[in-house]
């Protein structure tokens, strides 16, 4: 997911909401609504009370009646659905799809079981990262991916070029987008029993990264156990005739209790389970490695390379990188992205790329890249926001343990 300060900007609404004319603020934030791509859901998210922004060319819910404060509470204490329809979802198929993305990702595609999925990141040559995204093996003839809403038309561009020197070869891979289909987010620890009413087939045998495809709700839906929010949970793929229905049926079946919830919300829920939000957190100049993914790539690709940017990735897997992502807790006012790291001589060692205030922990929370062997655990920094130096100290991620379902 890419995009910055959402808990920020929902943070300034709700203020500016609560003190000042509200017709005036509309037209301030939501101007440039028009022109912007809907999803299914946009006339059901204004009916609940949904604060529209621009988010990467679409009219996105930012939050809704509640606080983003209280919906993130409420994800991690019962549940939140979240529209992602504007993120892309696309099917590679072909005899030869696997080995073709995987000169593109650095996962260990071919290891894969049929019907399982990881988290991968493409990379160009100088071993940057274009975009994550979470990859599934359908079978060995299928794979099927979600792409960054905000990386979509470079994501395609980069895959449609490679691709067609590849198959210019003899390779035999095609694709196909998924602009048919809505994508919904389940998250959080009502998500798996919620779901169960709505589908005959046993949610308990679903693990973590698993994929499905099923019936949910009468319809043929694309199931895969995920999420951006650190809880158990599920995104779901749906014919985009029936994303509304699905959406109401959820809520219903929820009796209250699992709420629509929006981007300001499902930023700080990835913040505090230690995520990376593309644009911020990584961009073209950063390393899966330097971004503390190397647990990503996978052993035979470190063993054998073969992908965009191979020689300096493996370098730095051998030697180290210069820079690393870390977690902070600060005091003062919460660090935003590109807020300065310093040491206790004032000295630059790096910069926040994320940051804002834990509705769960109650303090501030951030990420950024510090110096290597500035990155333990405990290292005392300053962090400068607006002009000034604050405490701070390095501390481990996830900031809330993640709660992902896995085999015990």
């Amino acid at each position: 997911m890419r995009g910055t300060g959402f808990w920020q900007l929902g943070q300034s609404i709700t203020r500016r909401l609560a003190q000042t004319d509200k017709k005036t603020i509309a037209r301030r934030y939501f101007a440039s609504e028009a022109g912007l791509k809907k999803t299914v859901l946009y006339d059901f998210h204004v009916a609940n009370g949904g604060k529209m922004v621009p988010f990467a060319g679409w009219g996105m819910p930012i939050q809704y009646k509640d606080s983003i404060m209280d919906s993130t509470l409420n994800c991690r204490e019962n549940g939140s659905l979240f529209d992602v329809s504007h993120m892309c979802g696309l099917s590679l198929k072909g005899k030869d799809c696997i080995p073709f993305l995987e000169t593109l990702v650095v996962a260990d595609v071919a290891g894969l079981a049929p019907g399982t999925g990881c988290l991968t990141i493409f990379t160009n040559e100088k071993g940057g990262a274009i975009d994550d995204s979470v990859i599934t093996k359908v079978t060995n003839e299928h794979i099927y991916l979600v792409v960054n809403a905000g990386c979509r038309d470079k994501d395609l561009a980069h895959i449609e070029e490679h691709m067609k020197a590849f198959t210019s070869k003899g390779g035999d891979v095609s694709w196909h987008i998924h602009d048919e289909r809505s994508l919904l987010a389940l998250q959080g620890p009502l998500a798996a029993p919620v779901l169960q009413h709505l589908t005959k087939e046993d949610l308990s045998n679903l693990y973590f990264s698993d994929f499905r495809v099923l019936d949910i709700n009468g319809a043929q839906c694309y199931l895969t156990r995920t999420g951006y929010t650190g809880e158990d949970g599920f995104e779901i793929s749906v014919p985009s005739e029936n994303a509304l229905d699905l959406a109401k049926a959820l809520l219903d079946k929820s009796e209250g209790k699992i709420r629509l919830t929006g981007l300001g919300a499902r930023d700080s829920l990835r913040l505090e389970a230690g995520l990376c939000l593309y644009g911020n957190d990584m961009e073209q100049h950063i390393t899966p490695v330097e971004a503390g993914l190397t647990w990503a790539i996978g052993k035979r690709r470190r063993a054998e390379g073969g992908f965009l940017g191979a020689e300096v990735i493996l370098k730095q897997i051998a030697e180290g990188p210069s820079i690393r992502r870390v977690g902070f807790f600060s005091t003062g006012p919460p660090a935003r992205s590109h807020s300065e790291i310093q040491n206790d001589k004032g000295e630059n060692i790096g910069e926040i790329t994320s940051g804002g205030f834990s509705p769960c922990l109650k303090k501030n929370i951030a990420m950024g890249y510090v110096k290597s062997g500035l990155h333990k655990a405990g290292t005392k920094v300053k962090i400068v926001v607006r002009g000034k130096s604050y405490d701070g100290s390095v501390t481990k991620m996830p900031f809330v343990p993640t709660k992902y379902y896995k085999p015990t």
